[in-house]
């Protein structure tokens, strides 16, 4: 607590401008974290007036204090626990019907509230008048007019505040009618005051409340407290079931219902139309946005846009950070003890490969800031709850929410997401059922990590059809987490706590380019601070996976007799020539270095001058190697030149076939080949197995690790060429079933960390890694073995596979599935 002065919290409902009042109030002294354990934004503010400083949480937009929802359960807990000096209830005076009935959840909790009516200039426009005395009066709590975006009303709150110094707020005595409810809420009531352990502890009229509604978070903390928990807890089970043969029904809805109906009562008495209510802008805006029709189709262009300026835009940027990034791996690299013809030091190996593990996500930060920048744009416009409107009764129906159409789109339904930020977009969706559905699901989307493997199979073995292919390949995985999503709500989830779909339409507003950028760079933080430290951990682990038990000492002197043949062949060749005394064994390397280097600089350079530069800085750099990398014709630095060309292709083989045997030998490479008996019915081979096994690191790791396997044996040969060579055996039916399994493969280990992220659970990150490799190889199983069986090619298994997908995923969505909406 900071110089006696206490902590502030700031309570309301969504988009009623409580982000911007604690901006205001804040400024630059923010801190933002997550609460422990849950995926849910902590703010904290320090504010300073006239030499006062005290402490300003910004508690998470919620529209009720119910335990449906993380920020539900949070910014409850929160005001239970801290007791805060004084809550700022954010409300809307445009809507304030609406969050009245939050206000009035505060004030049975008995905290210590002060409204702050935002947006009186919107309430204006409107043509509502809203009586400010008598609503102080109805409320019995002080209310300070406002409107955040132009700053009124900010003064008079900073003197309320001011005048907290050794006071505290007086608690509204207002009490919310239950009728028929009543005799049974003092029934409990009054037991509950009996018992000082939790009567000391919260408002006893609150906790009959709670426990009526049968709140599970209320009626755990009542049985940490209670003696006899089982009696207590049973006799309150009476009462409800006493309670819902005269009501008609659940106490819960019946208290809804009385809160909706003090609201209203409220409402009539404070508030007014001077002129009849107007249509507002935003109204006249829904007209078309949310239009049947016409809401679609504007939605597909939101999303397309959000895609191409963040996806395709974003990742053209890393044209330019990247190099940075190859920049420093370089510099990192011209540090460490030197590589020999063969030899590479294990510690220059080991941090070339922490700093390619890191870069790796770091290449990410363009299209993160773009993503949530634009994220950001749609959130403080209003236009996000419109999205999820129009989505929501399609996504229902598999066990998803309207909310789960960004991280879908992020994480790639047709091709080129990312499921790192599609999964870190998950945190906004308030029902959990449907929140851990989609954070399990969005692995299985279209991430552009997979697109290098599709590319390369296809090139192989679709060459005659690789638009169709491209088309199967981009759409088959929404055909699949649909139905997947189905059935995970309806078995694992099907416990989870689940929300009512309760959609608001708020006004829309310009965004403000300090809250832009500020929100995408609080995020950005989040992903560096929390992923790229992890990673880094996980890197070590992949390192040794790979690396060790490395080769024999048989093998070691076998590749060290290449390299001696390899060096003695290139002696004897330049033999004769002036620079023969000159390299030495010292020397050999450096030229090799010299020689790869100068290659790379004349392949960076574009046109004339670039290439002259290029020349001039090699030769001031070491003119006796310049004439051999650079010879005139006819010299014997040309002699030499040829010579050292194929030294260096010998190395580079030297080297491949040393990184080959190294990943057969590896504990990687070993699980590969001991899962062959069980993967050999997908159609997969140790070669394939390995290069899967890769990819958990990042999925572009498969096609590294496949030209690895398969090397090249002639100049230019590319992939395809090698690949299609090395693998006699394979036919396009093995090809679609790699592809398959790629498509449900377990998520890489940025999205891993990121699934433990957002859930909070190890065991919900393992998972993850589970369900999916089962599943993609039952699918791949099912084409490969089954497509055997029948005598179909990849073509035609893939049309059956894509029929059997569409009608399952039919089928499932017209099964009946019960949500609330509101």
């Amino acid at each position: 607590m900071i110089s006696g002065m206490g902590l502030i919290a700031l309570a309301g409902q969504p988009n009623c401008g409580k982000s911007t009042l604690f901006n205001l109030l804040t400024g630059a002294s923010q801190h933002v974290a997550n609460y422990p354990g849950v995926t849910v934004e902590k703010k904290t503010g320090w504010y300073t007036h006239n030499s006062k400083r005290l402490e300003v949480v910004d508690l998470p937009g919620t529209y009720s204090l119910t335990s449906y929802s993380p920020e539900e359960k949070v910014a409850r807990n929160f005001l239970v626990s801290e007791t805060p000096t004084a809550v700022i209830n954010v409300a809307d005076a445009s809507n304030l019907k609406r969050n009245l009935y939050l206000t009035l959840q505060l004030l049975e909790m008995e905290a210590p509230v002060i409204m702050m009516l935002n947006m009186m200039d919107v309430a204006e426009r409107r043509g509502i008048g809203i009586n400010i005395k008598e609503l102080e009066h109805q409320l019995g709590i002080k209310v300070i007019p406002a409107s955040m975006k132009t700053g009124e009303g900010k003064d008079n709150l900073r003197q309320v505040l001011d005048n907290l110094n050794g006071h505290e707020v007086l608690q509204s005595r207002t009490r919310i009618d239950y009728g028929r409810l009543e005799p049974f809420l003092r029934d409990i009531e009054n037991r509950v005051k009996d018992i000082k352990e939790i009567s000391g502890r919260y408002s006893p009229r609150w906790l009959a409340v709670k426990l009526f509604e049968n709140d599970m978070e209320v009626i755990s903390i009542a049985g940490k407290f209670i003696h006899q928990p089982e009696e207590f807890l049973g006799y309150i089970k009476g009462l409800r079931e006493k309670a819902s043969v005269e009501s008609g029904g659940p106490p819960e809805h019946m208290i809804s219902f009385q809160r909706y109906r003090a609201a209203d009562t409220i409402i009539r008495l404070v508030q007014g139309s001077k002129h009849g209510v107007k249509k507002t802008l935003s109204d006249r805006i829904d007209n078309i946005v949310c239009h049947r029709f016409l809401g679609p189709v504007i939605l597909v262009g939101v999303i397309y846009l959000l895609y191409y300026l963040s996806i395709v835009q974003g990742y053209n940027l890393t044209n330019y950070t990247w190099p940075f990034l190859a920049k420093f791996r370089s510099l990192t690299e011209s540090i460490l003890p030197s590589s020999g013809f063969i030899e590479i030091p294990l510690i220059t190996s080991f941090v070339l490969w922490f700093v390619d593990s890191i870069n790796a996500l770091l290449n990410y930060i363009p299209i993160f800031f773009i993503l949530f920048g634009l994220i950001a744009i749609l959130e403080d416009s209003g236009y996000m709850p419109r999205m999820a409107f129009i989505f929501d009764k399609l996504f229902h129906r598999y066990g998803l929410h309207g909310q789960s159409t960004l991280p879908m789109v992020l994480g790639g339904i047709y091709v080129g997401g990312c499921a790192v930020p599609a999964i870190m977009s998950c945190r906004g969706i308030p029902d959990e059922r449907s929140r851990l559905a989609t954070i399990l699901i969005i692995p299985m989307l279209n991430c552009l990590a997979k697109i290098p493997l599709y590319i390369l199979l296809i090139n192989i073995y679709f060459a005659a059809h690789k638009g169709l292919a491209m088309f199967f390949i981009s759409t088959i995985s929404l055909l699949i987490v649909l139905p997947v999503a189905r059935l995970l709500t309806a078995t694992v989830l099907r416990k989870k706590e689940t929300a009512p779909f309760i959609m608001e339409m708020p006004p829309y507003h310009m965004p403000t380019i300090r809250g832009v950028l500020g929100l995408a760079v609080e995020r950005v933080w989040l992903f560096i601070r929390k992923i790229i430290t992890i990673v880094a951990a996980v890197a070590v682990v992949l390192f040794v996976l790979l690396q060790y038990p490395g080769l024999d000492d048989e093998r070691k002197d076998d590749y060290e007799n290449q390299k001696k043949d390899a060096i003695a062949r290139f002696n004897n060749q330049i033999s004769g020539s002036p620079f023969s005394e000159k390299l030495g064994d010292e020397n050999l390397m450096s030229l090799v270095i010299f020689s790869e280097n100068y290659k790379s600089a004349k392949m960076m350079a574009k046109g004339k001058d670039a290439n002259r530069k290029a020349n001039e800085k090699f030769e001031k750099r070491n003119p006796e190697f310049f004439k051999i990398v650079s010879p005139d014709k006819e010299s014997d630095g040309e002699k030499v030149n040829k010579a050292l060309k194929n030294l260096i292709k010998t190395r580079k083989g030297i080297l491949r076939e040393i990184r080959k045997e190294k990943i057969n030998n590896s504990y990687l490479g070993r699980i590969g080949k001991a899962i062959e008996p069980v993967t050999c019915f997908a159609g997969f081979n140790r070669n394939v197995n390995i290069a899967l096994l890769s990819s958990f690191a990042a999925k572009e790791s498969s096609v590294a690790t496949l030209g690895a396997l398969y090397e090249q044996e002639e100049e230019g040969e590319s992939l395809e060429e090698r690949m299609a060579k090395g693998e006699e055996g394979f036919t396009s039916l093995h090809a679609l079933a790699v592809m398959l399994f790629m498509v449900l493969y377990p998520p890489c280990i940025a999205t891993t960390i990121m699934v433990k992220v957002q859930t909070g659970s190890v065991k919900w990150m393992l998972f993850s890694l589970v369900y999916p490799m089962v599943l993609g190889l039952a699918a791949a199983t099912l084409v490969y073995s089954g497509g055997s069986a029948l005598g179909l090619n990849g073509l035609e298994a893939m049309f059956a596979f894509y029929g059997l997908a569409l009608c399952v995923t039919i089928v499932l969505g017209l099964v009946n599935t019960k949500s609330k909406h509101i």
